[in-house]
């Protein structure tokens, strides 16, 4: 094999540039560096820096963070402070992207940041129940943040010859058929479903694909924060809540998308879909850290509300 089969082989973006919006913690990073491992240049950004706090109140993860863990994985990674509810800074974000690089290859938007509001203003509660002002910031962090990015990122996307769009959410469109217990909560998780299908649409004349992604039970720092474990100690979690044993780590959904971003053939397969970690594992034979293939979403669907006698173990 020579050099340049071996790098398309191990490294198949290189050359490609990728801007991952919300990319502090959690699904986004992971899905930055696994982009720079697949060989990208990838704009990582957010609002929380080594400076400057964001609403959702850690200062355990930051873009700058999360660039060096991307140039490390062995891509380039940029952290760029950005409020993506900002137009001003958006435009600014995209003009700099045009600048460095004159197109985007790959758009991923996984803003969002709002869990700070879901515990206490939304599970549990009825819509009028939930203060009117956390409603409506819920709905700005999960839908407008997207739209906006969307709307001024995608002019410089369709100048790639293979523009990819990712829409990150909170199930695929099977698992959301059910309410997502409060009215905000489930309109901000089925939008991206939404737009990535109207996108698939719009792109298609262009070569492009857009698709909605979804990790399962998801291991994010703010999730092992809330049992108090890491991630090398995640399972003594279970004892305390046992569906916890089907979680799996943002990796998982970030190799998936990584792959999908390599296939040339992923507008015909992907386009305008809905699909979780569990069915881009399957189709490009990726697994999590630990070697395990989590499908959550079935098991919720089986055991949590078809009532099947089986373990989280059988769902992995």
């Amino acid at each position: 094999m020579d050099n340049d089969t071996h790098t398309r082989a191990t490294t198949p973006l290189t050359g490609r540039t990728a801007l991952v919006a919300g990319a502090t913690r959690g699904a986004g990073r992971a899905l930055a560096v696994e982009l720079g491992r697949a060989g990208a240049t990838v704009y990582v950004t957010g609002r929380t820096t080594r400076e400057r706090l964001s609403e959702v109140g850690r200062t355990t993860e930051t873009i700058e963070e999360s660039a060096e863990l991307v140039t490390a994985a062995g891509g380039t990674g940029i952290a760029v402070p950005t409020d993506h509810l900002e137009e001003d800074q958006v435009r600014a974000l995209v003009s700099r992207i045009d600048r460095d690089h004159g197109r985007l290859d790959v758009l991923v938007n996984d803003l969002w940041g709002g869990e700070h509001l879901t515990a206490g203003s939304v599970f549990g509660k009825k819509s009028w129940e939930t203060p009117l002002a956390d409603g409506l910031r819920i709905l700005e962090l999960g839908v407008r943040s997207h739209v906006i990015t969307a709307a001024l990122a995608l002019p410089l996307l369709i100048r790639s010859d293979a523009p990819l769009h990712v829409e990150v959410t909170d199930g695929t469109a099977r698992s959301n058929r059910r309410y997502r217990e409060n009215l905000y909560y489930d309109l901000a998780k089925n939008a991206p479903i939404r737009i990535a299908f109207g996108l698939g649409q719009e792109l298609a004349e262009y070569g492009g694909t857009a698709v909605a992604v979804t990790p399962g039970f998801l291991r994010s720092e703010q999730m092992l924060a809330h049992f108090g474990v890491t991630e090398r100690n995640w399972r003594d979690a279970v004892a305390r809540e046992p569906h916890f044993a089907v979680a799996e780590s943002p990796h998982y959904l970030a190799r998936g998308v990584a792959a999908l971003a390599a296939d040339p053939d992923r507008s015909a397969r992907w386009n305008g879909r809905s699909v979780s970690s569990a069915d881009l594992a399957e189709a490009y034979g990726v697994t999590d850290v630990d070697g395990s293939r989590p499908d959550a979403w079935a098991y919720f669907e089986d055991v949590w509300y078809g009532g099947k006698d089986a373990s989280p173990d059988d769902y992995r």
